[in-house]
């Protein structure tokens, strides 16, 4: 980490877990000394979330730095792509993969998360086939027995707000024009929001260039990859949520990765 931000004049930060409202403080702890007038990098990892923290973050982020980069070394997913499309620049290699912006819940079970999108979907299909075949009923209620009105119903305003949080998270960008935002705004809204089907659909670097995101595609062979490779790799290995600076670092349960 010392070595990386030596060489390329920057404070990196490291921040690998699914984005809930924690994420504030543990990665405020990383840059609450943090000089604006330099750069700061974000090695993000993260299979998604809660857009309304995401903003929070690249909030705070882009209020402790001249210029923000995100590197997405493996995934930044839904919450994830909605707190680096603020950023001002997002360092892509092959390995990268940004995400459909559709809120993340914790899944009742406590294992993992679950799209909005998918739980909306699942029970709109158990009300029409209840309504062809009430018999039917007691089997989707079986199946529905950890759903109620109150996750549906948050499901749904959560896809209501997606829009208005993709917007924030633009404007966070102190250095993005109106056009820009309205710009990238519609694009990511056709391509992230309402064409995709599946919360695990691939979007890379061409993808993310191609909807105005200030993508900087990392050359794999290039000395900046490499040290992001040999840093995300050990945390990998770790295989835990984990926030980790220059003074602190905070390891986490395991938690929807």
């Amino acid at each position: 980490m010392r070595e990386y931000e030596e060489e390329f004049g920057c404070r990196l930060i490291v921040m690998r877990d699914a984005i809930f409202y924690p994420s504030v403080t543990y990665l405020e702890e990383l840059i609450w000394d943090a000089d604006a007038a330099h750069d700061l990098h974000l090695l993000l990892d993260t299979p998604g979330g809660d857009g309304e923290t995401a903003v929070r973050l690249v909030r705070s982020a882009q209020s402790r730095c001249k210029e923000l980069t995100v590197i997405v070394p493996n995934q930044a997913k839904s919450a994830g792509t909605i707190l680096l499309i603020g950023a001002h620049h997002v360092l892509m290699g092959p390995t990268s993969d940004l995400g459909p912006v559709d809120p993340q819940f914790p899944d009742p079970s406590g294992q993992g998360l679950f799209a909005a999108k998918d739980l909306i979907a699942a029970v709109e299909s158990a009300e029409a086939a209840i309504a062809a075949n009430p018999d039917s009923y007691p089997l989707y209620a079986s199946l529905f027995a950890d759903v109620n009105a109150v996750m549906v119903q948050q499901a749904r305003s959560a896809m209501a707000r997606t829009g208005d949080l993709v917007r924030e998270a633009l404007i966070s960008n102190p250095d993005r024009t109106a056009e820009d935002v309205e710009r990238i705004s519609k694009a990511l809204n056709e391509q992230l929001v309402e064409l995709p089907r599946d919360h695990g659909a691939v979007f890379g670097a061409e993808d993310a260039e191609r909807a105005g995101l200030p993508v900087v595609r990392a050359d794999p062979t290039g000395r900046q990859w490499r040290l992001i490779w040999r840093l995300w790799t050990k945390y990998f290995v770790l295989d835990r949520p984990v926030y980790e600076g220059r003074y602190a670092s905070k390891e986490l349960p395991q938690l929807g990765l």
